[in-house]
């Protein structure tokens, strides 16, 4: 259960394609071979209403979160954390060239007594891996 959730300020529309964001950071969490596929999820929510540092409306954030469920342990969570980390920096590199920018990326894990599921995503794909 790899859930990536974006928020951004509503200022880097025009400086930034969240739709390829989104994809950049779906790519790299399949490229740790750690997360099952059919768990992934990459999301990305404007935001509209912010105040960055001393209320100047040019300065700019990106902040995503990673939920994931039990039973990696933190080398691997590092190792993984890195990759995707490293990929979204240089993917956003120009907005660093552009302006003043802040970017975040935290991992949380889920308590599996807490966290609830339905999910039929990962049998679909099992099923077109045999049968194409």
């Amino acid at each position: 259960m790899p859930h990536f959730t974006i928020e951004y300020s509503a200022n880097l529309d025009g400086r930034v394609d969240m739709g390829k964001v989104v994809e950049v950071v779906r790519k790299a969490a399949v490229e740790t071979g750690i997360f099952p596929l059919g768990g992934i999820r990459v999301r990305a929510i404007k935001c509209e209403h912010f105040a960055i540092a001393d209320g100047n409306p040019n300065l700019a954030f990106l902040d995503m979160v990673l939920r994931l469920g039990e039973g990696r342990d933190l080398a691997t969570r590092k190792k993984a954390g890195e990759h995707i980390f490293k990929v979204l920096s240089a993917h956003l590199d120009p907005v660093f060239a552009q302006t003043k920018f802040a970017l975040s990326f935290d991992m949380q894990i889920n308590d599996k007594e807490t966290s609830f599921k339905r999910n039929n995503i990962h049998e679909a794909l099992k099923v077109e891996t045999v049968h194409g």
